[in-house]
């Protein structure tokens, strides 16, 4: 049995999958899953056997954004959007230095698709319907989704999305690179435990050498990030390419 309230923790031999189930309200995000996920995420961040982490939602949505229900209990919209982010969750997401594999499918709204846009890998299933709602809701997306939505798609297609909140379904995102995969949904499951456990099955040591090269040389020098690359082969004992920086 799991021991959190809004989702459901489990251990498979080297993948650790975190599943969101609030599927009445359609996994949206309140301040209970708020806490449950942190706690996850700290679990899976201080256990040397999980190799990769799988990240799906119960039920007939992946995420369809904040509970919003909440927000009539707080004395402002903005009291309650800071109360629910008082915990780094993405942080901790960015933090791990394993893979993170995220499965999304029905609705993946909001806080959802930040979710999702912070995995390494997103498979989605067809028929998904994607939004990021929150400024025509008078807010800001709060949870990386102004910086990880530029970084896959760029400033203009993020601005479009962010701007308008428009919908739009898995054969955008995929184009936009929101999304690495789009599957039939009766696939989405088993190809998402596949990937997790081929990636739980590499080099630990190479994979988070690999997750460094990429997310820290992203804001390099193309010639910093090459040395980067470099000190990060040697470091595992491979031979180092010889450049400028090196000699």
């Amino acid at each position: 049995m799991s021991a959190f309230v809004t989702l459901v923790y489990e251990k498979q031999e080297a993948v650790a999958h975190i599943s969101l189930n609030r599927p009445a309200a359609l996994n949206a995000f309140n301040v209970q899953m708020r806490d449950d996920l942190s706690e996850a995420l700290t679990a899976v961040a201080g256990d040397p056997e999980v190799h990769a982490v799988l990240i799906t939602g119960q039920g007939r949505a992946f995420c369809a954004g904040a509970d919003l229900t909440e927000f009539g209990r707080a004395p402002s919209p903005v009291i309650a959007r800071q109360v629910r982010w008082q915990r780094d969750l993405w942080g901790q997401i960015l933090a791990l230095e394993i893979p993170v594999v995220t499965a999304v499918h029905g609705y993946c709204f909001g806080s959802g698709l930040e979710i999702a846009l912070l995995g390494d890998l997103c498979l989605a299933a067809q028929g998904t319907v994607f939004a990021m709602p929150e400024v025509q809701l008078g807010m800001v997306p709060a949870a990386g989704g102004t910086q990880t939505l530029s970084r896959r798609a760029g400033p203009s297609a993020a601005l479009d999305l962010l701007l308008t909140g428009r919908r739009f379904d898995a054969a955008e995102a995929l184009r936009l690179r929101l999304v690495t995969r789009v599957l039939p949904a009766d696939r989405l499951t088993d190809a998402a435990w596949e990937v997790a456990q081929q990636l739980a099955g590499l080099g630990r040591p190479q994979v988070t050498a690999a997750k460094r090269a990429l997310t820290e040389g992203a804001d390099l020098s193309l010639g910093q990030a090459l040395h980067l690359e470099s000190r990060l082969a040697a470091v595992l004992g491979m031979e180092a390419p010889v450049t400028q920086e090196t000699q």
